[in-house]
């Protein structure tokens, strides 16, 4: 993309979730957002830190990622350290390690794959994808607490499936006061985790046969100054 650095490249161990699509699709939106000196950013569920690192190399940024995984944690600072950027990366679960804190810019690529029912939380490499049977495990969550580390003007770019249902995230975000739409798409083919669940879709009628294909929504939510 002209004017642009190359995108982002990160060591990815096992266990640990690679940037894919959904990566790209927020990182084009990341690059579109008009951001003031010294704004502050946090990066939700930063993975392997490509994220945190993009919004990094923007000047004067000052970057939070947060990952509930230790893996990806030292994963991201390992990342961060190789591309000579500081971004701060702290342990926890969504928001709970910055409480108290504000951003001009929340940045979150969450789990959004809806999953069959199941006795057990989802584990290791999952709990990248996983989210509940509606895929909005994670997602009310973020759209509930995003708005209150919000600064007047500051902005959440969330992405996520059509299959976990966008009206939903722009009712939520709008209910809480936040001018929200959905400002990028992209259909992908199916991975490997959703062939392997298209019957269990294709009863809950969130795909239709024989369409192989997700959308990928990011949605773009402000809070006015």
């Amino acid at each position: 993309m002209p004017g642009y650095p190359r995108p982002v490249r990160t060591l990815v161990p096992p266990g640990v979730y690679a940037p894919q699509e959904d990566t790209d699709l927020l990182v084009g939106a990341l690059r579109d957002e008009p951001l003031p000196d010294g704004a502050t950013v946090l990066d939700l569920g930063t993975g392997s830190g490509a994220l945190a690192i993009e919004a990094a190399r923007r000047r004067g940024t000052r970057v939070t990622a947060v990952d509930v995984s230790w893996r990806a944690v030292c994963t991201a600072r390992l990342n961060a350290r190789l591309a000579r950027l500081q971004v701060h990366i702290r342990h926890g679960n969504l928001f709970a390690p910055v409480r108290g804190q504000s951003f001009d810019l929340i940045l979150a690529n969450p789990p959004y794959v809806p999953a069959p029912e199941s006795a057990q939380a989802p584990r290791g490499a999952a709990r990248a994808w996983d989210a509940g049977r509606d895929g909005r495990l994670v997602l009310d969550r973020i759209c509930r607490e995003a708005p209150s580390l919000l600064r007047p003007g500051g902005v959440l770019l969330v992405v996520h499936s059509a299959l976990s249902c966008p009206d939903r995230t722009l009712t939520c975000l709008r209910g809480a006061g936040l001018k929200a739409s959905v400002t990028r798409r992209r259909v992908i083919p199916f991975g490997p985790v959703l062939r392997s669940r298209e019957g269990w879709l294709r009863e809950r009628r969130l795909m239709e046969a024989p369409d192989r294909r997700e959308e990928l929504v990011v949605v773009r939510a402000e809070l006015p100054v």
